[in-house]
């Protein structure tokens, strides 16, 4: 926004530090508002879908599963990478199918998250879908395991202000439970 001019820092230098799998780490020299200079550490994200799955009964689905940065098992709602080339809704569909083992005839866009702005260019778009149908089981990939768990939407709320829920893009998409 060209408002915004003043608060803008512009790219000087950038690094890469790391190349993994899924991440890359890159320092970058930056020019700041005031002239000066400044160092930026930040990850480099491929992006990713997080689905409110809705049930027939109009349950949501959840996924139960261990995540290791915190070394402990999470609720959260089913998501999942955008692979290279991959369009928001085919990643949906596709994580939903492998996750979970359901289909939808119904999909719409909801919107987008940013869970780390201050270290990572990750975005996770939030897709909702509905008039699932079950395809069988589920098609985990071959390192990826979880359980499936069914909650009411008020429980899933119950569910973060509980602290049972602490998952980022989960707490997310559920305040779209609530839009107008």
């Amino acid at each position: 926004m060209s408002h915004d001019t003043h608060l803008i820092e512009s790219e000087i230098s950038s690094e890469s530090k790391f190349k993994g799998v899924l991440l890359n780490v890159r320092e970058d020299r930056v020019r700041l508002p005031n002239g000066n200079e400044s160092i930026r550490e930040y990850i480099q994200h491929p992006g990713a879908v997080v689905i409110l799955a809705f049930l027939p009964n109009g349950n949501l689905l959840f996924e139960r599963q261990f995540r290791y940065p915190l070394r402990r098992v999470f609720l959260e709602l089913p998501a999942g990478k955008i692979d290279p080339g991959e369009a928001l809704l085919d990643t949906a569909k596709r994580e939903l199918r492998e996750e979970t083992g359901y289909y939808a005839d119904f999909w719409s866009h909801l919107g987008v998250m940013h869970p780390c702005i201050g270290y990572s260019d990750e975005r996770i778009e939030i897709l909702e879908a509905r008039e699932l149908y079950s395809a069988g089981a589920q098609e985990l990939d071959h390192n990826e395991f979880l359980e499936i768990v069914e909650l009411t939407p008020e429980e899933a709320k119950q569910a973060v202000w509980d602290g049972r829920i602490t998952d980022a893009k989960t707490i997310s998409a559920l305040f779209w439970l609530d839009r107008p």
